[in-house]
């Protein structure tokens, strides 16, 4: 890297410790360190939720989707908007209802204390493992752009964020996402920009010329509906369910919202964080289009075409603000990581018991486990990194379900639920040997867990009547 590209990079990491530091000062209780005082404006929580959601991954891959291909991915975030309707509708307001802090309490308030545990402890397993690996990742994709050795990424990155998300809490977390959103798409349109000057062509032409090549198809309605989950079907259907999993039950997500004033706050953050989610997919995308023109059609290595852009091709100077984009991406995950982790088990497992400084001391010691996972293995250990990355595909469906079931007026006993979730984790392992798309996952996990818990309960009526459950 030359000297520009360090300087910029150098003034956004400490420009995110600055203000960690400062916004810091505010926070007198953990209501204020988890949920921003529930002061959160609803645009700085909707830009979150897309900033957490984005990962580094996403950033370097989603144009590599179009340059090997076309454009059926969008299918997929436009069952997200969907998705997020239906949790606006049905769950939101549950929470504002309840007054929650962590919405495994709903859990904890229908089925008791011992369900809410579990549905925390299945969160928590979930995000470590699933955001550890996926922190390895990000370091190995920062690795490949900067020239940084994979032990130094993962440092710089896990350091810096777990200073800032220490000192400031959700607040500073959310702020600091607004801003590496606004960065790391400004990432996408620079190269927009970058490559149009340079083609000798106007957008029309452009765009006819990808079109004519099939490079801008969105809508793939023929193929195996059950196999391929980039059909139509496939794709909308699962995104809904992905999204209503992911925004509805995931604490991480669902965090941002909570921290909002007011019920219709929350809901214009989360509904419009969908139609944000799919601009962003839209102008990364058409990066990757405009690559595959620019690089003519060579062939790099998979989901590194957009870090191999960034490193052959752009100047000093605009590559030191895609790298900072990188690490926007990279950042922002993991200090919502960190933080919801943190609140779930002050909330779920400790009953809300621990002070400031006691939520401070949670929050890095789970820094550190994120940042022991992401060293402990390598770049090789792909089975690994399959399973840390796919991992919420096994237990949304758990979740989703639960929930769902709160929603039921019947005294359902705990042995029930337990089943049910055990049997909705168990399905996704048939799903997947069968060759099953991911994208039915979440949708037939939640099936099982509602039949499985009701054939149970049913059962378990005729041993022990519902008047003397627990």
């Amino acid at each position: 890297m030359q000297a520009a590209d360090i300087a910029i990079i150098v003034l956004f990491l400490a420009g995110n410790i600055l203000l960690g530091l400062w916004q810091g000062r505010s926070n007198r209780n953990t209501g204020d360190y988890f949920l921003g005082g529930h002061k959160l404006p609803w645009i700085v929580a909707m830009l979150s939720i897309v900033a957490t959601e984005t990962s580094v991954l996403t950033f370097v891959s989603v144009p590599g989707l179009a340059y090997r291909g076309d454009w059926t991915f969008l299918q997929l975030p436009l069952g997200y908007i969907v998705g997020r309707i239906l949790v606006s509708s049905i769950l939101l307001p549950l929470y504002f209802k309840n007054g929650v802090s962590s919405i495994y309490e709903i859990i904890g308030k229908r089925f008791g204390s011992g369900m809410q545990k579990l549905a925390s402890v299945v969160f928590l397993v979930t995000r470590i493992l699933g955001d550890g690996v996926r922190f390895l990742a990000t370091g190995v994709v920062v690795q490949v752009v900067t020239g940084w050795s994979l032990p130094v990424s993962v440092l710089i990155i896990g350091v810096v964020t777990v200073i800032y998300t220490i000192s400031g809490g959700l607040k500073t977390v959310v702020w600091l996402d607004s801003i590496q959103f606004g960065l790391y798409l400004l990432g996408g349109i620079i190269t927009i920009v970058f490559i149009m000057l340079r083609l000798e062509a106007g957008l029309p032409e452009i765009l006819a010329t990808l079109a004519g090549s099939g490079k801008l198809t969105m809508f793939n309605m023929s193929g195996n509906q059950l196999f391929n989950p980039m059909t139509f079907g496939s794709a909308f259907i699962g995104g809904i369910f992905l999204s209503l999993a992911s925004h509805g039950i995931d604490y991480m997500m669902v965090q941002r919202v909570l921290g909002c004033s007011s019920l219709g706050s929350a809901r214009k953050a989360l509904v419009g964080s969908g139609f944000f989610v799919f601009f962003q997919f839209m102008v990364f995308l058409f990066a990757g289009s405009l690559m595959y023109l620019f690089m003519q059609g060579a062939p790099p290595e998979k989901d590194r075409e957009f870090a191999t852009f960034i490193v052959s091709y752009l100047p000093a100077g605009l590559k030191g603000l895609l790298l900072a984009g990188i690490l926007s991406a990279a950042m922002s995950t993991i200090a919502s990581s960190i933080n919801s982790l943190a609140a779930s088990t002050v909330t779920d497992l400790l009953g809300g018991r621990a002070s400031l400084r006691m939520s401070k001391i949670i929050s890095a010691g789970w820094a550190a486990l994120l940042i022991a996972i992401a060293l402990m293995f390598d770049e090789s250990d792909r089975a690994i990194i399959m399973v840390g990355l796919e991992i919420a595909s096994f237990t949304y469906g758990g979740l989703l379900g639960l929930f769902l079931l709160s929603k039921s007026r019947r005294n359902f006993h705990p042995a029930s639920l337990a089943c049910g979730l055990a049997a909705s984790m168990g399905i996704v392992f048939v799903l997947k040997l069968s060759g099953v798309a991911w994208t039915w996952y979440i949708l037939v996990a939640v099936a099982i867990n509602i039949l499985i818990t009701l054939l149970t309960d049913t059962l378990l009526l005729r041993v022990i009547p519902e008047k003397e459950r627990p």
